[in-house]
């Protein structure tokens, strides 16, 4: 963890870096593009994001020739975790106050306007794959940070296409978290759910995972378009970056 963290804070010591990562903030851009930002040369601008991509500062898709960058915040998450998180509430890190979105007025979602947002973020986990899955699965009630009802409540997930990702309060009470679309075990899941949004709002979202010797790659990706509100974005990528992190420390201290 400590060599992880030395090269961490070595990639971010160049200012171009640094402004390459605030302009992935605003959302991903196709590496011809990101290089228009700069005076220096392509190939300079690819070897700083190699460096970024190797410390998982972000995360590159390809659409066709495209080479779409992202950032991914997960491991100045683990830095904040590491050193700051301990000093500060539960609430402040959490994704959004949900029970005070869904009590959001008509008249407020009247005045936005159709966008879209797309997240990736993977995080490596020093844990089998097998194991991963198992937790990712089986034991999210354990790891999952947000809750509807902080009493309670339990998180469960029905493994099979047409399960149901859900917060059960008793008696038939609860709320849906997201729907199976696609399940294939150890590999892939992708559910359709609001995660917190709510109103005119389609949202994906969906976690792959792969070997990587000993250890397990977890690429997550979520995609939301309709009426959302600005801030959506934002609390939704440091919420997934925090959720992620809880899925990596249990997974890494439970045999």
């Amino acid at each position: 963890m400590n060599e992880e963290v030395t090269h961490l804070f070595k990639s971010l010591s160049h200012p171009i870096r640094v402004d390459i990562l605030d302009i992935l903030k605003k959302g991903p851009i196709a590496t011809g593009e990101l290089s228009g930002h700069f005076e220096v040369s392509r190939y300079a601008i690819m070897k700083h994001l190699k460096i970024l991509e190797d410390t998982h500062l972000i995360v590159v898709r390809r659409q066709g020739r495209t080479r779409l960058n992202y950032l991914n915040i997960i491991p100045l998450q683990e830095v904040y975790n590491r050193w700051v998180s301990q000093y500060e509430s539960k609430l402040s890190t959490s994704l959004t106050n949900l029970k005070t979105k869904l009590e959001y007025g008509g008249t407020e979602l009247m005045k936005l306007e159709i966008s879209s947002f797309q997240i990736e973020q993977q995080i490596e986990i020093n844990a089998p794959l097998t194991r991963v899955f198992h937790s990712l699965v089986n034991d999210i009630n354990d790891w999952w940070e947000f809750r509807f009802e902080e009493d309670n409540s339990k998180i469960t997930f029905d493994p099979k296409v047409g399960g149901l990702f859900m917060e059960n309060w008793g008696n038939g009470q609860g709320a849906l978290w997201g729907t199976v679309l696609y399940y294939k075990k150890n590999e892939e899941i992708r559910l359709q759910g609001l995660l917190g949004m709510q109103g005119a709002v389609t949202s994906h979202y969906g976690y792959r995972l792969e070997s990587n010797g000993d250890a397990t790659k977890v690429k997550l990706s979520h995609s939301a378009v309709g009426l959302l509100d600005p801030k959506w974005e934002e609390s939704h990528t440091n919420g997934w970056a925090l959720l992620l992190n809880k899925l990596k420390m249990h997974s890494e201290n439970n045999e």
